[in-house]
């Protein structure tokens, strides 16, 4: 496989930030091996590409790889991180989590099930590990600062006005005392050292991508970025219908609008995003507005009409259900058979994990014999009254 150009000497790793690289017709290269690089090797296979992932480090997982010691210019989470979305809702939309495992999870049975997803699907003998520097990306937190807050262990205050030597002082008049240590809280930038700043940012410096995949001002489109927008859902369902659209478009099976209408259809959004998210570089958007898009655009979209008409259960859970990952794997191209029944069932697997103690049948309370007892009540008390009357 030829290099890739302008990569010869940069530094890689998995994270959720992919970027795929359209080298030939058929040849894609994919720059690191997270949840989003894995997501794009899977679908260029199904499309009938070549890919070749390159990571940074040893193994997969990206950002979930957790590590005790830190690495310049390498994001990772901490040692107590748990998932703040239900397993149910953050799958791979082929590849359900074991029925018994927890519905929040700690990163490492996270990892694990990373790592599953890549030696079942076959995806490691197209990564080359250990080669070459890095993307930065958001931190990732759980839900443990409001429950901190919310108990009063950690407290709001507005700007600092400024600082003494051992206090803080606060615009409202308030000081904090005996500070030992200040943390400045400034925040991340996101940096592709190896690719020309102007393909993914424009007016402004703001990312411009179309849909938050797809740079708008190329000649070919040739490039796509996974896993950059952050949807208010989980990374991996958003990361696979991602690589799936942009695989197809890759393979010439889906074509793109013109430049200037995405460049209308960027403008729109970054309307609404400025209304509804506040100023940010992130890519904000809509979860189920945005993956509903994407499934529109390969045909992967859920018909409720359709469904209503040839499977009214099915149709009921998905309309009124959540909107699960496995709901587009369940028509169109890239269609998975056992979908519909992970549907049926995933209320099942979110109750298995709490189903842990064995209850005896004689333990277990009976309906006919609560009855009983409500009824016996009145009954002796109807017997009493007889007898003293």
């Amino acid at each position: 496989m030829p290099s890739l150009p302008h990569l010869e000497n940069c530094k890689f790793s998995g994270e959720r930030k992919t970027l795929l690289q359209a080298i030939m017709s058929k040849r894609v290269g994919i720059i690191g091996a997270g949840v989003s690089g894995l997501a794009a090797i899977r679908c260029c296979l199904e499309e009938g590409l070549e890919p070749t992932c390159f990571e940074r480090s040893n193994d997969v997982g990206g950002l979930w790889k957790f590590s005790d010691h830190t690495e310049e210019g390498k994001a990772s989470i901490y040692q107590s991180v748990f998932t703040n979305s239900s397993k149910e809702m953050m799958c791979f939309p082929d590849f359900p989590y074991p029925d018994d495992c927890p519905n929040y999870m700690h990163h490492s049975k996270l990892q694990e099930y990373i790592k599953t997803f890549a030696q079942k699907k076959d995806l490691l003998r197209y990564i080359q590990f250990e080669v070459g520097a890095s993307l930065r990306k958001e931190p990732v937190f759980n839900d443990e600062l409001p429950s901190r807050i919310l108990c009063g262990l950690v407290s709001i205050k507005p700007s600092v006005k400024e600082f003494t030597e051992t206090s803080a002082v606060f615009e409202d008049g308030t000081v904090f005392e005996a500070i030992d240590s200040v943390i400045f809280a400034t925040g991340y930038d996101y940096s592709y050292p190896f690719l020309d700043e102007t393909i993914i940012k424009s007016r402004n410096n703001e990312v411009t991508l179309f849909k938050g995949v797809f740079p708008p001002l190329m000649e070919k489109p040739t490039l796509a970025v996974i896993g950059l927008v952050q949807s208010l859902g989980a990374a991996i369902p958003t990361a696979d219908l991602q690589a799936r659209w942009a695989a197809k478009v890759f393979a010439n099976s889906c074509t793109l609008p013109t430049m200037n209408e995405m460049m209308d259809d960027i403008d729109e959004k970054m309307g609404k995003k400025l209304k509804w998210f506040g100023q940010s570089q992130t890519l904000q958007t809509d979860y189920i507005t945005y993956m509903d898009e994407l499934g529109s655009f390969i045909g992967a979209k859920p018909n409720i009409p359709w469904l209503f008409l040839t499977d009214p259960r099915l149709a009921l859970e998905v309309y009124f259900g959540p909107c699960s990952p496995y709901q587009f794997r369940l028509m169109g191209p890239g269609k998975w058979d056992g979908a519909r029944n992970a549907i049926l069932t995933q209320w099942n697997r979110t109750v298995k994990p709490t189903r842990t103690r064995v209850v005896s049948e004689a333990q277990r309370p009976h309906p006919f014999y609560n009855l009983l007892k409500m009824l016996s009540f009145p009954l002796l008390l109807l017997a009493a009254t007889l007898t003293f009357y």
